[in-house]
Protein backbone atom coordinates (compact mmCIF):
# COMPACT_ATOMS: atom_id res chain seq x y z
CA UNK A 1 0.00 0.00 0.00
CA UNK A 2 1.18 2.98 -0.92
CA UNK A 3 1.31 6.01 1.45
CA UNK A 4 -1.41 8.48 2.04
CA UNK A 5 -1.69 11.64 3.46
CA UNK A 6 -4.63 12.72 6.18
CA UNK A 7 -4.64 16.21 7.36
CA UNK A 8 -6.65 17.25 10.44
CA UNK A 9 -7.75 20.50 9.96
CA UNK A 10 -11.09 21.88 12.69
CA UNK A 11 -13.66 23.74 11.30
CA UNK A 12 -16.63 25.79 12.83
CA UNK A 13 -19.04 24.82 10.32
CA UNK A 14 -18.56 21.85 8.58
CA UNK A 15 -21.65 22.02 6.74
CA UNK A 16 -20.58 25.25 5.24
CA UNK A 17 -17.19 23.70 4.77
CA UNK A 18 -18.01 20.96 2.57
CA UNK A 19 -19.67 23.31 0.40
CA UNK A 20 -17.09 25.74 0.39
CA UNK A 21 -14.80 22.77 -0.94
CA UNK A 22 -17.17 21.12 -3.64
CA UNK A 23 -17.89 24.70 -4.97
CA UNK A 24 -14.32 24.45 -6.15
CA UNK A 25 -14.73 21.05 -7.68
CA UNK A 26 -13.37 18.82 -4.66
CA UNK A 27 -15.17 15.48 -3.69
CA UNK A 28 -16.17 13.96 -0.16
CA UNK A 29 -15.33 10.51 0.70
CA UNK A 30 -19.10 9.54 2.07
CA UNK A 31 -17.81 6.54 3.97
CA UNK A 32 -15.82 8.83 6.59
CA UNK A 33 -18.07 11.99 6.39
CA UNK A 34 -20.81 12.43 8.43
CA UNK A 35 -22.08 15.24 10.98
CA UNK A 36 -18.72 15.23 13.05
CA UNK A 37 -16.17 14.82 10.12
CA UNK A 38 -16.10 15.54 6.28
CA UNK A 39 -12.97 13.42 4.63
CA UNK A 40 -11.95 15.77 1.84
CA UNK A 41 -10.31 14.16 -1.51
CA UNK A 42 -7.35 16.19 -2.53
CA UNK A 43 -6.12 13.25 -4.61
CA UNK A 44 -5.80 9.11 -5.00
CA UNK A 45 -3.37 9.57 -1.53
CA UNK A 46 -4.21 13.14 -0.11
CA UNK A 47 -7.22 14.22 1.91
CA UNK A 48 -8.11 16.57 4.32
CA UNK A 49 -10.57 15.66 7.38
CA UNK A 50 -12.77 18.65 8.57
CA UNK A 51 -13.62 18.13 11.63
CA UNK A 52 -16.58 20.09 14.11
CA UNK A 53 -14.21 21.47 16.58
CA UNK A 54 -15.32 19.49 19.36
CA UNK A 55 -14.37 16.27 17.70
CA UNK A 56 -11.25 17.49 17.21
CA UNK A 57 -10.69 18.56 20.67
CA UNK A 58 -11.15 14.74 20.68
CA UNK A 59 -8.10 14.30 19.73
CA UNK A 60 -5.62 16.61 21.37
CA UNK A 61 -5.78 18.34 24.57
CA UNK A 62 -4.49 21.18 22.74
CA UNK A 63 -6.27 24.58 22.36
CA UNK A 64 -7.29 24.91 18.49
CA UNK A 65 -5.81 28.34 17.19
CA UNK A 66 -6.78 30.94 16.50
CA UNK A 67 -6.19 31.49 12.72
CA UNK A 68 -6.76 35.06 12.67
CA UNK A 69 -3.72 35.84 15.08
CA UNK A 70 -1.63 32.63 14.25
CA UNK A 71 -0.92 30.34 11.49
CA UNK A 72 0.11 26.88 12.53
CA UNK A 73 1.09 25.18 8.99
CA UNK A 74 0.44 26.07 5.14
CA UNK A 75 -1.15 23.45 2.89
CA UNK A 76 0.81 23.67 -0.35
CA UNK A 77 -1.08 22.15 -3.11
CA UNK A 78 1.20 21.39 -6.67
CA UNK A 79 -1.02 22.00 -9.91
CA UNK A 80 0.11 21.28 -13.43
CA UNK A 81 -0.38 25.06 -14.89
CA UNK A 82 -0.28 28.71 -14.13
CA UNK A 83 -3.70 28.59 -15.05
CA UNK A 84 -4.78 25.87 -12.81
CA UNK A 85 -3.11 27.83 -9.59
CA UNK A 86 -5.45 31.06 -11.06
CA UNK A 87 -8.35 28.91 -11.29
CA UNK A 88 -8.24 27.60 -7.87
CA UNK A 89 -7.85 30.18 -6.28
CA UNK A 90 -10.38 32.40 -8.31
CA UNK A 91 -12.78 29.73 -7.25
CA UNK A 92 -11.79 29.80 -3.83
CA UNK A 93 -12.17 33.51 -3.32
CA UNK A 94 -15.59 32.93 -5.12
CA UNK A 95 -16.41 30.99 -2.63
CA UNK A 96 -15.65 33.24 0.05
CA UNK A 97 -12.33 32.70 0.86
CA UNK A 98 -9.56 35.64 1.39
CA UNK A 99 -6.37 36.16 -0.72
CA UNK A 100 -4.04 37.14 1.90
CA UNK A 101 -1.46 38.39 0.00
CA UNK A 102 -0.52 38.54 -3.95
CA UNK A 103 0.83 35.51 -6.35
CA UNK A 104 3.98 35.32 -5.94
CA UNK A 105 6.63 34.80 -9.02
CA UNK A 106 9.86 32.96 -8.80
CA UNK A 107 12.34 33.30 -11.23
CA UNK A 108 9.57 32.01 -14.34
CA UNK A 109 9.94 28.38 -13.22
CA UNK A 110 7.75 28.30 -9.84
CA UNK A 111 4.36 30.48 -9.50
CA UNK A 112 1.75 30.33 -7.03
CA UNK A 113 -1.17 31.80 -4.78
CA UNK A 114 -2.31 31.93 -1.45
CA UNK A 115 -6.14 31.85 -0.15
CA UNK A 116 -7.53 31.60 3.59
CA UNK A 117 -10.08 29.24 3.61
CA UNK A 118 -12.97 29.85 5.37
CA UNK A 119 -11.52 28.75 8.57
CA UNK A 120 -8.76 30.74 7.71
CA UNK A 121 -6.19 27.64 7.29
CA UNK A 122 -3.90 28.62 4.51
CA UNK A 123 -4.04 26.79 1.60
CA UNK A 124 -0.49 27.70 -1.14
CA UNK A 125 -1.27 27.09 -4.98
CA UNK A 126 2.09 26.26 -6.70
CA UNK A 127 2.85 25.11 -9.96
CA UNK A 128 6.76 24.45 -10.66
CA UNK A 129 8.40 24.25 -14.07
CA UNK A 130 8.54 20.62 -14.54
CA UNK A 131 12.07 20.58 -16.22
CA UNK A 132 13.50 22.49 -13.05
CA UNK A 133 11.53 20.53 -10.63
CA UNK A 134 12.83 17.55 -12.12
CA UNK A 135 16.40 16.16 -10.17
Amino acid sequence: MSTKIFVNLPVKDLARSIEFFTSMDYAFNPKFTDEKAGCLVISDSIFAMLLTEPFFKSFSEKEIPDTSATAQTILALGVDSRAEVDALVDKAVAAGAVEPREATEQGGFMYGRTFADLDGHLWEVIWMDPAIAQD
